[in-house]
């Protein structure tokens, strides 16, 4: 393939990816899918290789790309099957990203498999919103270890039961039988593509993709100095009892290879921002994909130099049944700021100061059974600023990509007014560009409610680089009383909780 037919064949398996992004957006049935995004989707070759993904969820395409492998080599597939899973000890990240994969056929041969990952509130745990304060991974709501849920595109007696687990259901099988759409018009797309070309040439473009893929890389590894760097950050805590959890990188970068090295890092904890291997992967391997031109496709050509490495046990290579909710959410984001922190001794000049820190979960849903709601929303705060620019306000960051959920959109399903959403003006680390300012969010709740909050940077603030300022430190508070990171609290009708988000480092010192 000469330059302009390699162009042309990613784009177009990008583009299979983006169409199944847009069945399960417009299929979905809950806010947290169809409004603020919350799903990813992306195309694997017959060994579960990443080939391309859609500009989605970067914890949740980092993840599949670093554990697809081991999914597919765990079944026997046949066309027509459909895989469903969201253990994260076997691929998944956290129990509300549930996820499907749905091999693709030609002339009886396995030529690829098709994904989407979509995180559904409602995942059967008795806190509302399945995002609770947990020890154990039971009590985090339905574990779905790999079962097919569809067999010569049949659904099977194991659909039904995950349905008879969950609470909501109407919106639940809605959300499923998305993802579901989604992964068929993938194959079906993915079909004409090797249809028209051929398995042989198909396959060799694959080839080809990955080959330009890992020179990208080369060229990244080969423009930064080598050496090895180092890097520590803390966890707030864990919502049970421990603080300051220690995160400990020895980033090697030698002869074109990475070693993404924590050992050091703090053991496992009690609460649940424990995360598997593979969330690790995906934050490692999201921030070298940003330092590569626009353009580098996603394949595992990209990601084939880059080696991860921590101890069983640990906080960032959790063991079963260590509870892992929080871990996808926002130990993933402090790994983010800790390999950019190392890298910032590298090139300092290419890596911005720490952005908010945190997802800012918030979960909550109705006490009583026969009220029936449950929502789930992840709340941006300030960016870091760089040495060419001021950080962003207001905006998610890193590891995730989703979009705010509109107010109009809010109200209108669940029994909430928002009573504020702005900007916190100057919150954002001073410097030379100023870091992005965080935001305020105050909901009143118009029944009684269950709500669970999930949030970091409350103690420690975005740190700036090269003389800037640290960003401003987050604040949850209800009825103007302040509230822990991570707690759950029983909400009565006429309460305001009010989430107030970090803001991102400054860079430079100020003129």
């Amino acid at each position: 393939m000469d330059a302009i037919e390699l162009s042309i064949f990613s784009s177009r398996i990008e583009s299979v990816c983006d169409e199944m992004g847009a069945v399960l957006q417009r299929a979905a049935f809950s806010p947290n899918i169809k409004d603020r995004l919350d799903f990813s989707c992306a195309v694997f070759d017959a060994q579960g290789q990443l080939c391309a993904q859609a500009a989605h969820i970067p914890v949740h395409l980092g993840s599949m790309a670093y554990a697809m492998k081991d999914i597919v080599d765990q079944l026997d597939w046949q066309a027509g099957d459909m895989l469903a899973l969201n253990d994260p000890y076997l691929g998944g990240t956290h129990l509300p990203d549930v996820t499907l994969v749905c091999p693709v056929y030609h002339c009886e041969i396995l030529v690829g498999f098709v994904a989407n990952r979509a995180h559904h509130a409602d995942i059967g745990s008795q806190s509302p919103g399945s995002m609770p304060l947990a020890r154990h991974l039971d009590e985090e709501g339905l574990l779905i270890s790999p079962v097919k849920i569809m067999r010569n595109n049949k659904l099977t007696e194991a659909f039904e039961q995950i349905k008879q687990a969950l609470h909501h259901s109407v919106e639940s099988t809605g959300d499923f039988n998305a993802q579901i759409s989604a992964n068929k018009r993938g194959v079906q797309r993915l079909l004409v593509m090797v249809k028209e070309m051929g398995v042989k040439q198909y396959t060799a473009g694959l080839a080809h993709l990955n080959a330009y893929g890992d020179r990208l890389m080369q060229q990244l590894l080969s423009s930064i100095p080598e050496g090895r760097y180092r890097f520590e950050d803390v966890m707030d805590d864990d919502g049970l009892g421990a603080e300051d959890i220690a995160i400990k990188l020895r980033l090697s970068i030698i002869n074109n290879e990475v070693l993404a090295d924590f050992t050091g890092t703090s053991g496992q904890v009690n609460g649940n921002i424990n995360c598997p291997l593979s969330v690790v992967a995906a934050a490692v391997y999201y921030v070298f994909r940003c330092l590569m031109p626009a353009n580098a496709p996603a394949c595992f050509g990209v990601y084939r130099r880059i080696k991860i490495k921590a101890a069983k046990g640990s906080l960032v290579n959790a063991v079963k049944p260590a509870a892992v909710a929080a871990g996808n959410v926002e130990t993933s984001t402090r790994l983010v700021d800790v390999v950019m922190g190392a890298l910032a001794s590298a090139i300092p000049e290419r890596i911005p100061a720490a952005s908010h820190g945190s997802m800012n979960n918030v979960a909550m849903g109705a006490k009583a059974e026969k009220e029936s709601w449950n929502y789930y929303e992840t709340i941006g705060g300030g960016m870091g600023a760089g040495d060419l620019y001021a950080g962003l306000s207001g905006v998610q960051t890193h590891m995730t990509n989703t979009l705010n959920t509109p107010i109009e959109s809010l109200e209108m399903h669940y029994p909430l007014r928002i009573k504020r959403y702005q900007l916190r003006k100057g919150s954002g680390g001073a410097g030379r560009h100023q870091g992005g300012d965080g935001l305020v969010r105050e909901m009143e709740f118009l029944r009684p409610a269950a709500v669970t909050l999930l949030t970091e940077r409350r103690r420690h603030q975005p740190w700036g680089l090269q003389g800037g300022e640290a960003g401003k430190c987050g604040e949850n508070r209800l009825n103007n009383v302040l509230l822990a990171a991570k707690v759950s609290v029983d909400i009565k009708e006429g309460d305001c909780l009010t989430i107030k988000t970090p803001s991102g480092g400054g860079y430079g010192f100020k003129i």
